[in-house]
């Protein structure tokens, strides 16, 4: 165990030496660069909160002046950053051969005030309702050997964006114009592709399948699709003049064998069992997807396909993209329960930004190193009948992100000596009585 341990620990170091080397070309000076490196260390930290005191604190810093001055005022190119963690993560997660896709899904940030750049009254899929959050599109690069974020725009209602005082209060740059989260997912499309990312598949929920010029952008730049679709999502049918429903397809042309039982990948407990059916639209190369629930033959789900010429025309390529959408569900949670995504406590759009960067960062160097740990291992047998019983030895699991990163923080763990930790909790109370004092003078005001 200690020596894994430690082989893990070496391989995270030797990556997150790499990536900082990396973007090295991004920043003016040497200092901001070796700041940067220890916001990342401390976002893969096990920290219970991450943000500039607590990373300061955990980096040796005397004050949390420098970690936010690297948010804020620092000069660096945050979106050259952004496509150096790309370059990264996909230069060792990309396969030749292979179905590798982007996907795409917002992330909802709940926010009490009213400040930060963004904020507005909005559905949060993590809340399950209506709430103050800020929203980011994202994008996730998903193959066989792993997934990680590699793209990430702040959403800005137009409302903010026509308010000339909000937006100086804010800090939006001054070419941002407005645009929907389809089409923030159809600029970051396009910077994929424009940089020379390997990209075969695209997939994404029904907000973003419903827009024409997402699957435009992907039939123009070759890039196969399965793209949820709400049930109304209108098709022409083979030798049909008008349009009809996605709903109305199903039930007029599906019989009980054009069902297919399939998986559509291995989840946490097991392969992700659905049933199938596939029609065929007036378009030889358009296809509407239907899944079908097992426990629930009523909940259904649509998704509307188009396969480019290069590609075989099967559903079991469809399905097995459209499983992948999972991924990024998967990097939203990991980002957001281990790695600090949610915990910016910045207003202003560039600072939120970089931590968002910095996050992508720190999921990238454990997402690689858990791909690379896993290259050539066998995972553990699987039951082939419901009363077989487990053999002696099961062996392990594959390294996990989060096992990676906890297997780091075991290793490095390094701890500062007692003065440091009480010079903090000083710092604290004081700015938190100069705080205390300012809140109290404004409520007189």
């Amino acid at each position: 165990m200690a020596a894994a341990a430690m082989v893990e620990a070496g391989r995270v170091e030797e990556n997150l030496a790499t990536l900082m080397g990396d973007l090295g070309a991004c920043f003016a000076r040497v200092e901001p660069l070796r700041q940067a490196g220890k916001y990342v260390r401390g976002l893969i930290a096990d920290l219970p909160r991450k943000n500039c005191w607590t990373l300061a604190e955990h980096a040796g810093d005397t004050t949390p002046d420098r970690m936010q001055r690297l948010l804020e005022r620092a000069v660096w190119d945050t979106d050259k950053a952004m496509g150096v963690v790309r370059d990264f993560a996909v230069a060792r997660l990309a396969d030749p051969d292979g179905d590798n896709t982007l996907i795409f899904d917002e992330s909802g940030v709940e926010k009490t005030g009213t400040g930060t750049c963004g904020v507005t009254r909005q559905y949060v899929g993590c809340a399950g309702k209506v709430t103050n959050a800020v929203n980011l599109v994202n994008a996730t690069y998903a193959t066989r050997a792993g997934h990680a974020l590699v793209g990430s725009r702040l959403w800005i209602p137009a409302a903010h964006l026509d308010d000339d005082a909000r937006r100086a209060a804010t800090g939006v740059p001054a070419d941002t114009e407005f645009a929907t989260k389809p089409r923030l997912a159809t600029d970051l499309l396009t910077e994929t592709l424009d940089a020379g990312v390997p990209v075969r598949w695209c997939t994404a929920d029904a907000v973003y399948g419903r827009d024409r010029r997402l699957r435009d952008t992907c039939e123009t730049r070759g890039i196969g699709y399965s793209l949820g679709v709400p049930c109304s999502f209108r098709i022409t049918l083979p030798g049909w003049k008008t349009k009809i429903r996605a709903d109305t397809a199903v039930t007029a042309l599906t019989t009980d064998t054009a069902w297919q039982t399939m998986s559509c990948g291995a989840g946490s407990k097991g392969d992700r069992w659905y049933a199938w059916a596939w029609i065929a639209t007036a378009s030889p190369r358009h296809y509407l997807l239907v899944r079908r629930s097992l426990a629930d033959p009523d909940d259904l789900a649509y998704f509307y396909c188009w396969i480019p010429e290069r590609l075989p025309a099967t559903l079991t390529a469809l399905v097995r993209v459209t499983g992948r959408r999972w991924t990024i569900e998967e990097d939203h949670g990991f980002g957001k329960d281990h790695f600090g995504f949610d915990q910016f406590q910045n207003r202003l759009h560039t600072p939120i930004m970089r931590h968002i960067v910095l996050v992508m960062a720190a999921l990238a160097v454990c997402a690689v190193t858990a791909a690379d740990a896993a290259a050539g291992t066998t995972p553990p047998p699987r039951p082939t009948h419901p009363s077989e019983p487990p053999p002696a030895d099961l062996g392990l699991i594959r390294l996990t992100v989060v096992e990676i990163k906890r297997l780091y923080n075991l290793a490095t763990r390094a701890w500062h000596s007692l003065e440091h930790h009480l010079r903090w909790s000083w710092w604290r109370r004081r700015h938190q009585a100069r705080a205390r004092w300012y809140h109290y003078r404004s409520r007189l005001t």
